[in-house]
This record gives C-alpha cells, structure tokens and sequence, in this order.
C-alpha cells in the first residue's frame, strides 16, 4: 500500500472505533491524516496514539458548512492545498422504524449519514481537482444491503449513501476523482460491544456470547477486527485500486451473501 505514501488524507469520525483504525492504518502506509470529529477530546486521543508530525487533529461536524470548510482546509494543507484521500466515515446508529423514529431522529440520520458526506466531498473537490485527481471511500454499512428491523433511519440513510457513491463516481470520474464505498458488518467497537452488552442483558448470557450470537449464521463466524475494514479502505485508497470506482465492498464476513433458507438451517 506504499502508493499513499506523502499523500493528504481526510477522516472523519476519526475519534475512535472504524474511522480511528483507518487513520491509523492510512498513517502508517506513510500518509498524512487530518484527523475529523465531533468530540475534540477523542481526536486527541487517537492523535496521541500516532507518530509526531503524521496527522493533525480538526474538531467538527460534518453536518455544518462551516466546520466542513475548515476541515477541508486543514486536510488540503496537509498536501501543500491538495487533497489526495478522503474517507467518510462519520456516522450516527439512529434506531426505530418511521412510527417510533421521531422526525428529529430522521433528520439527523439524513443530515451526518447522508448529508455530511455530500458536503465533506463538495467541498473537497477543488483540493481533489488540483491533486490530479483522489479516491473516496464512503464507509457505509451492510444494514444497506439487507434489511434489519428497527432500524430504519439508519438504513435508509447508508442505503441512500451507497447512491452517492455511484453518482460521485460517475459525475468526477473524468476529474480522476475514484469514489467507492464499504459496508461493513458486526465490527469490535465500544460501540457494537455497548450493544452487545444491551442484548446479553434482554437474552442472557455475557458480551462475547452475544457477539457470537449475532455472527453465528455467516460464514466467517466471528465480527471483525476494526483494522480489517481499515485495511480495505487503505487498499480502495491505493494505486492497487487504480481502476475500481463505483463499487460496494462489504466487509461483512459473508453475512449478505445469507438468504433466509441458510440462516434457517443454522448457516
């Protein structure tokens, strides 16, 4: 993955879980990271946690222009105003279906999930124009693919990514702008192991039982490492991934690749 060595990379959601091993995983294939979120206090975190002088840290929202245009420059000025990687990663799990959901929890979905990265990569594409091009990488999730009950705020708006994805990658790919997205299933995060601990908690049993519930019909039967989606990010980031733009890549331990009869029969 050396292709990314001395490029400028921009992650949001960076404070911690996914976006906190991409970044991790970007600086060391010898990129420079700006590292994007809401919390100030996690960014530093993660920043103390990288070499000196590899990555900056940008406290923000993806969903305010404002924010967004500061973050784009900080990232920009990483690469003497040139942008060469942006990852939108930043995202928020809002639960409920549309009785229960309120239009406030709707809104926000929309607004981080779908909305920032349309804003973050707006306002990129000048700093991406001028480094002769970029990839993008949309981290949505496998909830975009199959259906989940109760969670359709969150759903909706990975699904509606996914879209983003295609359009972006069609409308700037003449730019040398390549835009792909991952979605990744069950991943080791505090997180997914905060909902682990809810569900051990209705069902019995402890958080590693509850993680080996829910993985327990796909084929690779375990939830994945935070490294292992950040590894294919850096790959989709890379000169390796030269001719790939457009596309979906679940990083899902083949659980979309499940149909009803498989999970009925036990995997």
């Amino acid at each position: 993955m050396s292709s990314v060595a001395g490029r400028a990379a921009l992650v949001t959601g960076a404070g911690s879980g996914i976006g906190a091993a991409i970044a991790a995983a970007l600086v060391r294939a010898g990129a420079r990271v700006c590292l994007v979120g809401r919390r100030a206090e996690a960014l530093e975190a993660t920043l103390a946690t990288l070499p000196a002088g590899s990555a900056v840290a940008c406290p923000g929202d993806v969903s305010i222009e404002s924010d967004v245009a500061r973050m784009v420059e900080c990232a920009a000025g990483l690469g003497g105003d040139r942008l060469h990687i942006l990852v939108n990663n930043a995202g928020v799990p809002i639960n409920g279906t549309i009785e229960t959901a309120s239009i406030e929890e709707w809104r926000r979905a929309l607004d981080v999930n779908l909305t920032g990265p349309m804003l973050v990569t707006r306002s990129a594409l000048p700093a991406m124009r001028a480094a002769g091009g970029a990839a993008v990488i949309n981290v949505s999730s496998v909830a975009a693919l199959v259906g989940n009950p109760g969670i359709t705020p969150y759903s909706v708006s990975k699904a509606a990514l996914l879209a983003l994805t295609r359009q972006c990658a069609i409308d700037f790919g003449g730019d040398g702008i390549r835009v792909n997205a991952v979605c990744p299933g069950w991943v080791r995060t505090e997180l997914s192991e905060l909902q682990m601990d809810m569900l051990a908690a209705r069902r019995g049993g402890d958080r590693e039982e509850a993680f080996r519930a829910v993985s327990a019909h796909q084929p690779i039967r375990r939830v994945a490492d935070p490294s292992e989606v950040a590894d294919a990010v850096v790959f989709l980031a890379s000169d390796a991934a030269a001719y790939i733009s457009g596309t979906v890549l679940p990083i899902d331990g083949g659980s979309s690749a499940v149909g009803p009869l498989g999970e009925m029969l036990g995997g």
